[in-house]
């Protein structure tokens, strides 16, 4: 029984909290709301055409800022928008919701906003515009010319009385190949600022640029891992080569099964060229095929490691 209380104990406080920051009426509002923000964000992502896709989503980022504003709006989760990535950092002192838009010419164009939580509950929000076609990929650049992507995860370190926000977005990028990318967030002035001199490969045998972005595009049908992996302390990812040889071609890069990674250090991330030197680990594989794009859950792409464990829990229960 005491078990049970101190499981329920954190729904119930969040529950508490909830309730003193947003009247009953303004509750209910919201909830219909999201009701017909469900509807839309799902038609963004499955219409049958760039029009109606388009269409949906101009009525609805009319309709979320209306939402958002609604007093203490930042408590309000929108957990049945399961389309729209919706990621905190450890802090909790912002929110960021990324969704992406397939055009006709398979490209994606990516819509977000930023919203900040406010002690007097007032509605401060940032939207975010992508350029990301536009701009040069290491640019340093606020929400108005944003390098677009949808985001799977943020984590937050301090450093020398600044907080710094790491970023890991996925794109769909086109019809030959997708992308994975991490950005660090920061707050200047209260204004949000993506990119920096973060991604340093100085202690490399063979040292290259800092660079203000770090991004892997790779072949359209091959899975990647991009993440955190808290064990180590450490960002994580595959290394890719190009299948045909053609290093100039991103669009034929796939994963060889070794890692690479970034250790936060001083206020940087330094990468580290090979993560494990032992040998692949007993039951872990590529994975060949590819993933329906539009099955996946949005806010949480899978990587290898996912699809892996997948597969081998598959197996187990098969033997």
């Amino acid at each position: 029984m005491f078990r049970a209380i101190l499981l329920l104990l954190p729904a119930f406080i969040y529950g508490s909290v909830q309730a003193q920051r947003i009247s009953a009426a303004d509750a209910a509002s919201m909830a219909v709301q999201q009701d017909s923000l469900h509807y839309l964000s799902d038609m963004i992502l499955r219409g049958k055409d760039e029009q109606a896709r388009q269409d949906a989503n101009d009525r609805f980022i009319p309709k979320l800022v209306k939402a958002l504003k609604t007093p203490y709006s930042f408590n309000f989760r929108f957990d049945s928008l399961t389309t729209v990535s919706i990621q905190y950092p450890q802090d909790s002192s912002f929110r960021i919701f990324t969704w992406g838009l397939e055009l006709e010419t398979t490209f994606y164009h990516h819509y977000g906003a930023i919203q900040m939580k406010t002690d007097d509950g007032k509605l401060k929000l940032f939207p975010l515009f992508d350029n990301s076609d536009y701009m040069n990929p290491d640019t340093i650049a606020n929400n108005k010319s944003w390098y677009g992507c949808l985001y799977y995860k943020i984590i937050q370190r301090h450093y020398f009385n600044a907080e710094f926000y790491t970023l890991f977005g996925w794109d769909a990028n086109n019809i030959r190949s997708q992308k994975k990318l991490i950005d660090v967030l920061m707050f200047k002035d209260g204004q949000p600022i993506f990119g920096g001199p973060f991604f340093s490969f100085m202690e490399d045998s063979t040292p290259k640029p800092t660079r203000n972005r770090f991004i892997l595009e790779y072949k359209k049908d091959a899975t990647i891992s991009l993440s955190y992996n808290a064990e180590m302390d450490m960002i994580v990812y595959d290394h890719l080569i190009s299948e045909t040889n053609q290093k100039s071609k991103p669009s034929t890069f796939v994963p060889d099964l070794d890692y690479e990674g970034f250790k936060w250090k001083a206020g940087k991330w330094m990468h580290i060229d090979k993560v494990f030197h032992d040998a692949l680990p007993l039951g872990k594989f590529p994975v060949q095929q590819p993933l329906d794009q539009r099955r996946k859950n949005m806010m949480k792409p899978q990587t290898a490691e996912d699809i892996n464990a997948e597969q081998l829990e598959k197996a187990k229960k098969k033997n």
